[in-house]
């Protein structure tokens, strides 16, 4: 399978750098080169990394097979339609397309030519989420904050798109409901898009997920927490630092021969469960911090893309489920244009 690269940013040169790593321990896979509007950073690349440069789309779309859209997000529907009517599956980072019109298009073609489209929502593969998904059974209260400075790398879209988005995704993936209500607000600091903002989702089984993001953060902070019933259990996952650990309640023969407590505030709140034990007949509370698996979330994701390819089956996340999570985002930002005068 011949790979290449479009776009080769900050983003484009880690997926430069990971594939051709795969190609190095893959026989069957080849890493055809990159491309990029910008001749000066195409060369740059191309020298670092010892790979070919293409000038022009046309040129890598006759030299591969598959292709990675690591390019802005206004430039992703034009650049993915023309590779998809060249018959290329497609790794898109995330988010799928700007608009759910431009989405449904790219789909369309996919659908009609038999090929393949992954949307890079890179979470789904984040080795702390992959450590306590096992645990978190049937969420009914999600809390997501995804924090960070502010970079100009991003102003061409809001925070709600550039990070958001990933939550929103995570969020659709573990809640299996319709969406009831969004409730949101938001504001514009430092550039022309939202760049803070916050919701609230109801789903119709009474799930709720609220979901903050910020960049204009001092220090970065990516958190999530679960409450879940069947079995009844609280998460909480730190994506930066890859720590999560678990309170769950099981009978007591089913409770973690491993993990011992050493942490003060842990060992306080089964002191305080102590308290309430006797109610909860024939049922103890269990701590569990999951063992974390080593995976390069990024390589992850671009290995089980080939893998969907070859294998003829759907993609982890699909373009269906990128189109979702782009949907939602849009009706969150909606929600708050309606309750913020100045975001016209």
């Amino acid at each position: 399978m011949r790979i290449g690269v479009a776009g080769v940013g900050k983003l484009g040169e880690f997926h430069t750098n990971l594939l051709k790593q795969i190609a190095g321990e893959s026989p069957d896979v080849e890493f055809s080169g990159v491309f990029d509007l910008n001749p000066e950073r195409l060369q740059e690349i191309g020298k670092k990394y010892g790979v070919p440069c293409f000038s022009t789309l046309e040129e890598l779309a006759a030299s591969c097979d598959a292709a990675v859209i690591a390019t802005t997000t206004s430039s992703h529907y034009a650049i993915a339609k023309q590779l998809l009517e060249a018959s290329l599956h497609l790794f898109i980072e995330k988010p799928i397309t700007a608009t759910l019109e431009e989405a449904d298009e790219l789909i369309g073609i996919e659908k009609a030519k038999g090929l393949t489209i992954q949307v890079g929502h890179i979470e789904r593969f984040n080795p702390a989420l992959l450590a306590v998904e096992p645990y978190i059974g049937e969420p009914m209260y999600i809390q997501a904050e995804r924090l960070s400075g502010f970079s100009r790398r991003v102003t061409d879209v809001s925070v709600v798109l550039d990070l958001m988005i990933h939550d929103i995704d995570l969020v659709l993936s573990l809640i299996k409901s319709d969406i009831r209500s969004i409730a949101a607000s938001g504001v514009k600091v430092f550039s022309n898009e939202l760049d803070m903002a916050t919701a609230r989702i109801e789903f119709e089984n009474g799930a709720i997920a609220n979901v903050t993001a910020s960049r204009l953060s001092r220090s970065k902070l990516r958190k999530m927490r679960f409450f879940s019933r069947n079995p009844k259990s609280y998460a909480s996952l730190d994506f930066t630092s890859g720590k999560s650990e678990v309170f769950r309640l099981v009978p007591p023969d089913q409770l973690s021969s491993k993990n011992p407590i050493k942490n003060f505030a842990t060992k306080k709140i089964l002191e305080q469960f102590g308290e309430i034990q006797e109610s909860l007949k024939d049922m103890a509370l269990d701590y569990v911090s999951p063992d974390i698996p080593k995976i390069n979330a990024l390589k992850e994701e671009l290995e089980q893309f080939i893998a969907a390819i070859r294998a003829g089956r759907a993609a982890k996340v699909t373009s269906e489920e990128g189109r979702r999570a782009l949907m939602v985002a849009g009706k969150i930002t909606d929600e708050i244009r309606k309750n913020t005068a100045d975001l016209d």
